[in-house]
């Protein structure tokens, strides 16, 4: 496990503009570049963020194993990042991607795909 990252590289000026969660964390939405698609929801602390901004592979925090994981190190369903956006209250964070295989953990093409509480089926 690694151990998260104390004094983050993050751009100061970016990192103001955080709203983070009581535990450093700010949300991070990822949408597939050009169809829109939501994918997933994970965590970025300013590490993560930074990682991201600074590599173009999407670094998120996990908070279940309590380290930093890129997206498809381990399982290859990786996310090249082509715009990060930080929405009007600056609490949640818009990671637009392309996905390369599934980006759901289930296997699955997005993680939003299994349960419709409103409208119409997914599919």
């Amino acid at each position: 496990m690694s151990a998260r990252v104390q004094v983050s590289q993050l751009d100061p000026e970016i990192a103001a503009k955080l709203k983070r969660t009581p535990d450093g964390l700010v949300c991070a939405v990822t949408q597939q570049r050009g169809t829109g698609e939501v994918l997933m929801v994970a965590w970025m602390d300013d590490e993560a963020l930074h990682r991201t901004l600074t590599s173009g592979r999407a670094t998120y925090w996990s908070r279940s194993r309590q380290e930093y994981w890129v997206k498809g190190e381990s399982s290859g369903h990786t996310q090249a990042v082509h715009e990060v956006r930080l929405d009007c209250d600056g609490d949640a964070l818009l990671v637009v991607v392309d996905q390369e295989g599934a980006a759901c953990h289930t296997g699955t093409r997005t993680c939003f795909d299994t349960e419709v509480l409103l409208g119409a089926p997914v599919g």
